[in-house]
């Protein structure tokens, strides 16, 4: 509701969502940590969250989807700061559903949503370079991880292991 900015927010729509509720069209939980109140989901999506696997699944949505609820329906991990935000063109690698790496407006940044750690930043680097080939992108060129310049990072050798290729201020990835 915050998200899509609905006058009213969810009080406008509470009384409609139990209705549907009553008819058996929706189910009323709390199905998303982190979020407080009544939430409702379809019966559906329901059973397909308590199916989901508790592995760690890397996942590349654009930073404005609807399905991304950073910055919308949840709040930017505190260490983004103001370096992340719901941006045409900007991507969120997710992990088991969490932030953890914010990839700006055309690539040049990549913001860590979490502490720089290469256990989860192979496979969210991996996301992001399988993300760039299937999408078709002719190329991603990193120049900042963190605010630093990428070359000076620890980040640096994981691009190269993940597929990037080192240039003389940036890491380049051409699918």
């Amino acid at each position: 509701m915050r998200g899509e900015g609905v006058p009213g927010g969810y009080a406008s729509v509470y009384r409609e969502l139990r209705s549907l509720e009553t008819l058996g069209v929706c189910r009323r939980g709390y199905f998303v940590q982190g979020l407080g109140g009544a939430q409702f989901a379809l019966p559906g999506a329901v059973e397909r969250l308590r199916e989901h696997p508790q592995e760690v699944m890397p996942l590349v949505l654009p930073a404005a989807d609807p399905a991304q609820p950073y910055g919308a329906a949840l709040p930017w991990p505190k260490r983004a700061g103001a370096r992340a935000a719901r941006v045409a063109g900007a991507y969120v690698v997710l992990l088991g559903g969490a932030p953890a790496l914010f990839v700006d407006r055309g690539g040049r940044s990549l913001v860590p949503l979490r502490d720089p750690d290469p256990d989860w930043l192979r496979p969210a680097l991996e996301a992001l370079v399988a993300h760039v080939r299937r999408t078709g992108q002719k190329r991603l060129a990193v120049e900042r991880f963190d605010g630093e310049p990428v070359g000076e990072t620890e980040v640096m050798p994981l691009l190269l292991e993940a597929g990037f290729l080192a240039g003389p201020r940036r890491a380049v990835l051409r699918s």
